[in-house]
């Protein structure tokens, strides 16, 4: 059964709660933050995501998914806390797991390791 989160806003628009990405992607190295919006390491997390979304862009998966819209995710996932990152070489093989904050730079050398691979 699926649930989507819907907030209507004062003006009457709805919006549906953003989707789970496939994870891990297809034939892709992936990294996966698992967080939510309104978590404060997970907002310092955010913009480093952005940034390695568009840096990584058609060499590696750089997903997140909010375990507060989604709430069936942090078990799916064994979680333990939030944010979680986790690492999927190219066969879709979980390789690495990081709880909490991560530094840019060593989700740059965890990715960057697995697309040398």
């Amino acid at each position: 059964m699926c649930f989507a989160l819907v907030i209507v806003l004062g003006a009457g628009v709805c919006f549906a709660a953003s989707p789970v990405p496939e994870v891990p992607a297809k034939g892709m190295v992936t990294m996966v933050d698992i967080g939510a919006k309104a978590c404060i390491p997970c907002k310092m997390m955010a913009p480093i995501l952005e940034e390695l979304e568009k840096e990584y862009q058609g060499k590696a998966a750089v997903l997140f998914i909010d375990v507060w819209e989604h709430r069936d995710q942090g078990a799916k996932f064994g979680l333990k806390l939030i944010p979680t990152q986790i690492f999927y070489d190219k066969e879709g093989k979980e390789t690495y797991r990081h709880e909490g904050f991560m530094e840019k730079d060593a989700i740059r050398e965890k990715l960057d390791k697995l697309l040398a691979q």
